[in-house]
């Protein structure tokens, strides 16, 4: 039998009308319900229509990981992930799926965190597509406040950091293509440290357990299950860099050779196909593909 990675995306994959297939299946009503409860609004409702609150990040992530972790536990009925690893918030869904905690106090996590990242304004970010990485270091390395957010793929990556810095940035260096994001903060920057000092208090009264599947975080890409280490890591995810390219690198290093992608679009199992050859790549964005998976 193959090794099978589940990995999971974070903000951006979002979609109007994610996880309505879920809403009649009397396992994922509980879960939408105690949602509500936690958060205080409802989930499906922003889900299938409320565009532009989808949108923020005060409502994205708190929906990911609702879709998301109601998804993994579906296919969870069939069968288990060798390894797992999430894109920035899909971090939290991995382990959740790796039992390091509890759904409902991974949903608090969530909501706090959205809530810190929402209200951390005054930064910015951009994605470069198709550029010289040697040159973008050097750029990077001369210019203060602007860091590598994202490290997607050999071809694409976020930086962040500054207004003006990023600014900066853009002007210097060659890219096929430039696009600013319409996010809130400068994330996986230093500009989140005062969000990520805050977040680590709430952190810090969370139990995490011992991981029952390796995880590979974004910060550190090497497979861990320690609940001290994994919980290490997270706390330096808010302002630390989400080092994807290397977690799509170590895949086939830890004798993956089938990774399946759960939540909205495919983001990621795209950014694996650029940066890993050779692995059976699926996607389950609804119940239904929940039933297309096969050991």
């Amino acid at each position: 039998m193959s090794k099978t990675a589940w990995v999971f995306p974070g903000q951006g994959s979002q979609a109007l009308g994610m996880g309505t297939d879920l809403l009649e299946l009397p396992e994922a009503k509980e879960k939408f319900a105690e949602a509500e409860e936690i958060l205080g609004w409802s989930v499906s409702d922003i889900c299938q229509n409320h565009e532009d609150k989808l949108a923020r990040t005060l409502y994205t992530q708190p929906c990911l990981y609702v879709v998301e972790t109601i998804l993994a536990d579906l296919i969870a009925q069939e069968e288990k992930p060798d390894l797992v690893a999430g894109h920035s918030l899909g971090e939290y869904i991995a382990l959740y799926v790796a039992g390091v905690f509890e759904w409902s106090a991974g949903l608090r996590l969530v909501k706090r965190r959205a809530e810190l990242m929402e209200n951390a304004g005054g930064g910015k970010m951009a994605a470069l597509i198709g550029f010289d990485r040697e040159q973008l270091n050097k750029i990077l390395a001369e210019t203060d406040d602007a860091v590598l957010a994202n490290d997607n793929s050999s071809a694409q990556v976020v930086i962040s950091g500054t207004p003006e810095a990023i600014e900066s940035v853009l002007s210097q260096v060659k890219a096929k293509r430039k696009l600013p994001l319409n996010v809130s903060g400068a994330f996986h920057s230093p500009l989140m440290a005062e969000a990520s000092a805050e977040f680590k208090d709430v952190l810090a009264s969370i139990e995490f357990h011992q991981a029952n599947v390796p995880v590979l975080s974004n910060v550190e890409p090497v497979a861990a299950v320690e609940a001290d280490t994994l919980k290490q890591r997270l706390i330096q995810q808010m302002t630390g860099s989400v080092r994807w390219r290397e977690i799509a690198l170590a895949l086939p290093e830890q004798g993956i050779e089938r990774v399946i992608e759960i939540g909205p679009g495919n983001v990621l199992t795209g950014l694996i196909k650029r940066t890993a050859s050779g692995l059976k790549l699926e996607n389950v964005r609804s119940a239904a593909e929940t039933k297309l998976v096969k050991s």
